[in-house]
């Protein structure tokens, strides 16, 4: 049988790539649409997000905090709030 991928983000190690993944799907169910991300959970999506495909533009002109809102098709999830106020959404998939 075939280990998993183990993967470390922010200094937390996880042994398997689902086992992080399980870690992002368990921080966005913690808020309501329209929350600010806490601080310590934000300083993890801030380690995460460069591991996006598309980082770079999701991070734009750099990061000031995270949100969680709906997208265009009602589904809960990550807003990244950039420091010159745009925003933009990202799946927590796309970041393991």
């Amino acid at each position: 049988m075939a280990r998993g991928m183990p993967v470390t983000i922010g200094g937390i190690h996880f042994p398997r790539k689902g086992d992080a993944l399980e870690h992002l799907r368990m921080m966005l169910w913690r808020y309501s649409p329209g929350d600010r991300v806490a601080e310590d959970d934000a300083a993890f999506l801030k380690a995460a997000l460069p591991r996006h495909p598309e980082a770079d533009e999701k991070i734009g002109a750099g990061v000031d905090h995270f949100l969680v809102r709906s997208d265009e098709y009602g589904k809960q999830c990550f807003w990244v709030v950039r420091t010159d106020s745009t925003t933009n959404r990202f799946s927590y998939k796309s970041l393991v």
